[in-house]
Formats: structure tokens, C-alpha cells, sequence
């Protein structure tokens, strides 16, 4: 079973490792380092859930653009659309952003940009 991909959730797990599968046979870490909520201004629709996590790879495995199998030991294992926003000696820096209609009774587990 999944965690709800929500921004609180992903917020309890800052500085966390996932193991993202990029192939049948190879898995990457990645460290989640932040999470960025977004206000709704009045024109836009409410009721909405809106935010972004970053993550950050090793220097030596560069993911294209694509929707990935992510695990975690708390959250459990979804699938997120990932995009590279940038690369330094530190590592590849990644982004997922969400956007949907909040359920309190029932958040998505798979969602993306």
C-alpha cells in the first residue's frame, strides 16, 4: 500500500533517500530535499492540491524526463513524473510537480506533471 502523494506527506520525508527503478534491472537513489507548496490566487480554481518536490541524483546517472517507479520504506512504492531542472558536481537536481482535485477521503497515489 502507498502513502497518499500529498504535500504533507512528502514534507515528513525531507532528506530521504527513494530508490527509483529507471530499467528492469537498475535503481537509483535519489534525496528528496525540498518541498514547495503553491497558493491559488483568486482567478484560479480552488480546491485544488498544488506543489512541487525536489530531489536530487549522483553526478553519474543522469534520468531523462519520464515517469518513474519510486520506493520508499515509509511511503511505499507510486509512480511520478520526474523532470531534470539542472546538474552541478553535487549531483542532477529533479522535479515533480502535482496538480489535482484534493478527496479528503481518498488522495491519489500515482500523479504528476
Amino acid at each position: 500500500m502507498s502513502a497518499p502523494l500529498t504535500e504533507e506527506e512528502f514534507s515528513q520525508h525531507l532528506n530521504t533517500k527513494f530508490q527509483v527503478q529507471i530499467d528492469d534491472q537498475q535503481e537509483v537513489d535519489l534525496e528528496l530535499t525540498s518541498v514547495k507548496e503553491y497558493f491559488p490566487r483568486e482567478s484560479e480554481q480552488a480546491g485544488m492540491e498544488r506543489f512541487s518536490v525536489f530531489f536530487t541524483g549522483p553526478p553519474n546517472n543522469y534520468l531523462p524526463q519520464r515517469a518513474y517507479r519510486f520506493k520508499h520504506d515509509q511511503m511505499g512504492e507510486f509512480d511520478i513524473f520526474l523532470v531534470p531542472i539542472s546538474g552541478d558536481a553535487n549531483g542532477f537536481h529533479y522535479e515533480a510537480v502535482f496538480n489535482y482535485f484534493k478527496n479528503k477521503s481518498e488522495p491519489p497515489v500515482v500523479a504528476g506533471g
